[in-house]
């Protein structure tokens, strides 16, 4: 393995999977199963201290209702991320780190108005924010109309102004007697003020102009945004942060909206993959990848800089146009996103840098999870995670350093929102076994397609999953595709396997508090809390941008 490889852990809840690359060219077509190069040099392996979390469209995790809603619907509604989390960016800020986001932030926005911004990024601890505040939907691109409209709100809004001016002169030179105009035609003109305004706004009523948009600290940058080029917007800012805090420490989080569908890329990479538009899109943020960790190495910060690269789920195996597969592909490995339990849907990759603290070349077979990044952070900057609450995610330092050689986590538990669908265990008697007993899986449509082409997404409770009493046992170390179920006759320790995964259940559900469900009732949309860049509802703003960014 070449020393140059860093890091690959898989898998496990939210696992990480680094499979290696046979062909010479760069052709990390799927982000979440697929040959990502770890040893091959691609840049995305290249991967007081500096910290740097890289994500593929990462959204944190909220308690939703019993509607089959998993994340905030929009940025009109006053759902978000709950004020009394504490994230890492908020642990590693008390231990005097400068912290940014970068990319999406899928956790709401706005509460009572359209500019309180109460669930904004600088409310959980991070000082600099710049990135889309919600995440990219189909409407988001491509944009045919966006030029058109841009164009032509700047010379309405011209109009309406100019309207009004002469509503305020008319009415007052008639109240004051300087000219003599019947009050129809003033009370006409407003109405044609109020009128062109309404007909404006019915005229875009797609999505693309209300959700797509742009943001740096509270300031509104773009909207709506031009979806291809954001990302390279977004890798211009982070290479702006790191110049600026080079001297003291910092974390960047950066989360990208790549590779989420539609996919929004630029001319200089469609058609640089063989797998179509995703891989072309993974193709660009390999580049994006590269040019940050380039950036860090001519700062002169690489040795003192811990980055992680991971994805939050598997592929979205129904995302598709036409014949065309956007969301992904996941191997061997069954399902894909939302589906709770199944593989495919939580081995994502998982590679880490830290030259002179980590061992290079290392594959890491061991069960991490996506919660290990907050104790983790919190180890390495010399605070700790907070106490008042349960943390069920572990220090991954000892395991990656070699300190250890098996992972904390022997049981991991799947959720599909709060509903959960399996169970993983891993015995600490090197027996090498990994036990996944499911008791909730989807009903793929149609049957046997391994998808749920119908509904788009997989359901997690009610008429459209399976409850199984017993559950469904597999030991991924023999069929990691999860294809046959053991039985009492296939395998003499299934009885056991069941009650002791049985009993980590028991113990795991009494440690769970209830809470008030976040995306419930306070995910229905309020239009009066969409954001406006300008006079609602004219709310239209391009953005010239330029490598001059202010901020902390």
């Amino acid at each position: 393995m070449s020393q140059d490889c860093t890091t690959a852990l898989w898998p496990g809840d939210r696992a990480r999977l680094c499979l290696k690359k046979k062909k010479k060219k760069k052709e990390k077509e799927s982000l979440f199963l697929v040959r990502l190069g770890c040893y091959n040099k691609n840049t995305i392996d290249r991967v007081q201290h500096k910290l740097i979390v890289l994500f593929s469209t990462l959204p944190l995790g909220m308690v939703s209702s019993g509607n089959n809603v998993r994340v905030v619907r929009n940025l009109a509604v006053p759902a978000g991320l709950p004020l009394n989390e504490t994230t890492f960016a908020a642990l590693l800020k008390k231990q005097g780190y400068s912290t940014g986001l970068i990319g999406k932030w899928h956790q709401g926005l706005n509460c009572d108005s359209r500019s309180d911004h109460c669930h904004h990024p600088y409310n959980y601890g991070f000082d600099y924010y710049y990135g889309m505040p919600y995440t990219l939907i189909d409407s988001c691109w491509p944009a045919p109309s966006r030029n058109m409209e841009l164009a032509f709100e700047s010379r309405l809004w011209l109009c309406v102004q100019l309207v009004a001016i002469a509503v305020l002169t008319l009415t007052f030179g008639k109240l004051s007697g300087w000219v003599s105009v019947p009050w129809l035609l003033i009370f006409s003109m407003i109405l044609f003020i109020f009128l062109l305004g309404y007909a404006w706004l019915s005229s875009y009523t797609s999505r693309l102009y209300w959700d797509c948009l742009l943001m740096r600290e509270h300031e509104i940058t773009e909207q709506p945004m031009k979806a291809e080029r954001a990302g390279s917007i977004m890798v211009k800012e982070a290479i702006s942060f790191l110049e600026r805090h080079r001297e003291e420490p910092f974390l960047l989080f950066f989360s990208f909206l790549h590779v989420h569908v539609p996919l929004p890329t630029t001319d200089d990479f469609i058609g640089t993959s063989k797998h179509g538009l995703y891989g072309d899109n993974v193709e660009e943020m390999d580049s994006m990848v590269g040019k940050i960790l380039d950036a860090i190495d001519e700062f002169g910060l690489r040795n003192d800089t811990l980055v992680y690269f991971a994805s939050d789920h598997g592929g979205h195996l129904e995302a598709r146009r036409g014949h065309a597969q956007l969301g992904g592909w996941n191997g061997i490995y069954k399902g894909g996103k939302g589906m709770g339990g199944w593989e495919g849907g939580i081995r994502v990759p998982g590679i880490v840098r830290w030259p002179g603290k980590i061992p290079a070349g290392q594959l890491i077979t061991e069960a991490t999870s996506l919660m290990d990044i907050l104790p983790t952070l919190a180890s390495v900057s010399g605070g700790s995670p907070p106490q008042d609450r349960v943390i069920d995610g572990s220090d991954l330092m000892p395991l990656l350093q070699g300190n250890i050689q098996h992972s904390e986590h022997e049981f991991l538990f799947h959720y599909c929102s709060s509903y959960l669908h399996a169970v993983r265990w891993i015995p600490k008697d090197d027996s090498g076994a990994v036990w996944k007993a499911h008791y909730v899986t989807p009903i793929f449509q149609p049957p046997s397609s391994g998808a749920c082409y119908v509904t788009s997404l997989c359901k997690c409770f009610g008429e459209q999953v399976t409850y199984h009493n017993p559950p469904l046992l597999f030991d991924l170390s023999r069929d990691p595709s999860e294809s046959t179920p053991l039985t009492p006759d296939t395998e003499p320790l299934h009885d056991f396997v069941i009650k002791k995964v049985a009993a980590a259940l028991k113990e795991h559900q009494e440690t769970i508090v209830p809470v008030t469900y976040q995306l419930a009732e306070r995910n229905q949309a309020r239009e009066w809390l969409t954001p406006c860049c300008g006079v609602f509802p004219f709310c239209l703003r391009r953005d010239n941008y330029n490598q001059v960014t202010k901020g902390q």
